[in-house]
């Protein structure tokens, strides 16, 4: 039998996964590349034959997405399957259009077939696009639950940005482990948080084999899900997040507008810095796209520790990175401190920036206002640290969520920026959680 040549489309994350339950031990099908991108520095690498499985003894090339076409016509590739989210949907027909255009199939899978069933219950949390605040929902419900005695491992969506035969299933309990496997800035922003405050968390990339391990100490699965990713597992509860800030987008991208549509919870977050017309709309299009789901608002509560030392400065403000490059927002919650606590002017980051920064903000020209915590290499941190010591500003305010200071050195005065997310309406989030656990017998 002739195997179909296969090109995974992907940013180092669904891809793997998709690969793995879908196609991984199908005999008509060879995967001969993964193209990658939205994540420097992911490409040119092997994923590796030990997880591939027989079929693919000397793994599998991971390329750019710019050799997809190359692909087709050099390769033979007759299927192109996208596996990478938080994605305009008239960018993925985009993409769409050139796979056929160039005699192959374009494919999307489903939900089921990408989704692996627990032994315990597991509760989905969730957005419909990056940065919405689904991280602070997530710790949120892990608390609650903590006060109830019943433990919660928080899985989260897949940043597997270094060796990943190493990163196959991770687990972090202290802040040590994430110094010894020198994670990323961005999957700190992601882990350090919820480790701080005595949660543990899984990652890597064979996400069947961090599902048994985490059973194994966990009470309640909690799906900590990326970007705008659908869950990796089988979901008894699913919760997801919408924008007040980014009114429209939960029906423009993909797959959002599909989180939206299979939600048993939609929490609109930030309303306390939103116009409540706005939130009125998103209950409205919440009624008219998922009429079953139970609606529920948040506050998203930002603390600045410092007020005195930012108003009347002029202030270069640090977002978290994919937030407002990918995520496409022109502000965080860095910004909005600042505003509030009577900062004089928010600083351009452009002009003191240097290489990859550069690179990273002549790709996301809407900022520039703020300037994004990318550090997804050694290389990439000195340029943030450069980037930030060449800035005529006369505080910084850190608005990431993780503490910078470890990483990097910043010359001038700083202020960190946290922020947390507390029930806003009745009935609200416990009140929805409570119900789900009494339904499971907890």
């Amino acid at each position: 039998m002739q195997r179909v040549k296969t090109v995974i489309m992907g940013a180092a994350g669904r891809d793997f996964h998709d690969f793995q339950l879908v196609y991984k031990d199908d005999p008509t099908t060879e995967v001969i590349a993964f193209t990658a991108t939205q994540i420097p520095g992911i490409d040119s690498r092997t994923f590796p034959a030990a997880i591939a499985g027989p079929l693919y003894p000397d793994g599998i090339p991971i390329v750019p997405e710019s050799e997809l076409v190359s692909l087709i016509r050099e390769q033979g590739a007759k299927r192109v399957v996208f596996a990478y989210s938080d994605i305009a949907h008239v960018d993925v027909m985009h993409k769409a259009s050139t796979v056929i255009a160039e005699g192959a199939e374009f494919v999307l899978l489903g939900a089921a077939p990408t989704m692996v069933k627990s032994t315990k219950p597991v509760i989905s949390v969730c957005a419909v696009r990056t940065g919405v605040g689904k991280s602070g929902i997530s710790k949120l419900v892990i608390q609650e639950l903590a006060k109830r005695n019943i433990t919660a491992v928080d899985v989260r969506h897949p940043m597997p940005y270094r060796d990943l035969l190493k990163m196959r299933v991770e687990r972090y309990a202290t802040i040590e482990d994430l110094d010894a496997l020198g994670v990323t800035i961005e999957e700190r922003e992601e882990y350090e948080h919820l480790v701080q405050a005595g949660i543990v968390v899984y990652a890597g990339v064979d996400y069947e084999a961090i599902l048994r391990e985490a059973e194994k100490e966990a009470d309640v699965v909690i799906w900590d899900g990326g970007n705008n990713d659908m869950p990796f597992y089988v979901p008894d509860l699913e919760i997801v997040a919408l924008d007040p800030h980014r009114p429209g987008h939960e029906l423009l991208y993909y797959p959002g507008e599909s989180n939206l549509k299979r939600a048993d919870v939609l929490v609109i977050n930030k309303v306390n810095t939103a116009d409540p017309a706005v939130v009125e709309q998103l209950k409205q299009t919440a009624a008219e796209h998922n009429h079953s789901a139970i609606v529920v608002l948040t506050d998203s509560l930002i603390e600045l520790a410092e007020k005195d030392a930012v108003r009347g400065k002029r202030v270069l403000v640090i977002e978290d990175g994919p937030t407002v490059t990918h995520g496409g927002m022109r502000y965080g919650a860095g910004a909005i401190a600042a505003r509030d606590a009577g900062a004089a002017e928010l600083v351009d980051p452009r002009p003191s920036a240097v290489g990859t920064i550069a690179d990273t903000l002549r790709a996301y020209p809407h900022l520039t206002e703020v300037l994004p915590a990318a550090g997804y290499s050694a290389q990439q941190l000195a340029d943030l640290e450069a980037t930030i010591a060449g800035a005529d500003c006369d505080v910084v305010v850190v608005a990431t969520p993780i503490d910078l200071s470890r990483l990097i050195k910043i010359e001038q005065p700083s202020v960190r920026v946290t922020y947390r997310v507390e029930d806003a309406s009745e009935p609200g989030l416990r009140d929805v959680l409570n119900a789900f656990l009494n339904q499971h017998g907890l």
